[in-house]
Formats: structure tokens, sequence, C-alpha cells
């Protein structure tokens, strides 16, 4: 059995709407498939104790973040009916509004990518280690807990 190549879902910044659009449009092709469903993780101007988040900084142990991103796809794939899958995580600062966490799921059905996109990301929030400092005026930071 050939073992699949670990791919880097890492992306430097804020993930573009343009990159999401052509990701999509990529997919017109692939007649087979009959839905879609895509989560986009945003970056939220949370208030806590009276300051407001301005940007979350992330930061992982890339070697290891994409094992576990692979393993996770991996999984994804034998649990669910899935024709495409795809993953994007950003590092560095991302402002709020911006998009730091984009997922695309793809088969012939819709239950399937409805069932398969929860079941993935969840998983990601718990599994992967990927750190993210939130930011605040005046050079203060805090670490970010995963909710």
């Amino acid at each position: 059995m050939e073992k699949k190549k670990v791919k880097n879902v890492f992306l430097e910044g804020a993930i573009s709407p343009e990159f999401i659009a052509n990701s999509i449009a990529k997919h017109q092709v692939k007649t087979q498939i009959g839905a879609h469903d895509i989560f986009l993780g945003q970056v939220r101007a949370d208030k806590i104790e009276g300051k407001e988040v301005r940007a979350i900084e992330y930061t992982a142990y890339e070697e290891m973040a994409n094992i576990k991103f692979h393993e996770i796809r991996e999984t994804t794939f034998k649990k669910f009916d899935l024709s495409c899958m795809h993953i994007y995580h950003s590092l560095g600062v991302v402002k709020t509004g911006e998009i730091c966490l984009f997922v695309f799921v793809s088969s012939a059905h819709r239950k399937v990518v409805f069932d398969a996109l929860e079941y993935l990301v969840e998983e990601i929030k718990k599994e992967v280690p990927v750190f993210g400092k939130e930011l605040f005026e005046g050079d203060s930071y805090q670490w970010k807990v995963n909710k």
C-alpha cells in the first residue's frame, strides 16, 4: 500500500477570499461531486478584561502539526465517503475579521459533507499543536485557549 505524502497545510498570514474562491472554482470540473461544505475560522475581536483582541499570532510545531493534520485527514477519509478534502491554517499575525482556518470537503451527497466537516474541525481544534497569541493594543498579549 502506497504511503501518502504529508502536506504542508500552513500559509503565512491571513487566508484571502481570493484563495478560497479559487479553491472552490477548481472543483467545477469534478462532476461526480454533488456537495461541498466549508468551514472558515475567523479572528474575533473578543473583549477580555476590558481589552479588545486586535489580532492573533499563530505559531506551530510545523512538522508535528502537519503530521497530525495528515493523520486526521486520513482518518476522516476512512470514516466518510469524501471525494476531496482541503485544509489550510494561517501562521503569523492574522487581524480581526480575517480568515485563519479554511477547511473544504466534497462528496457526492450533502449529508456526508455536513457530518465530515463537523468531525474534521473538532478533531483539528482538539488534536493539532497550533498556538494562538491574542494581541491587544499597546503590545500586550495572552495565549489563546481553544473553545
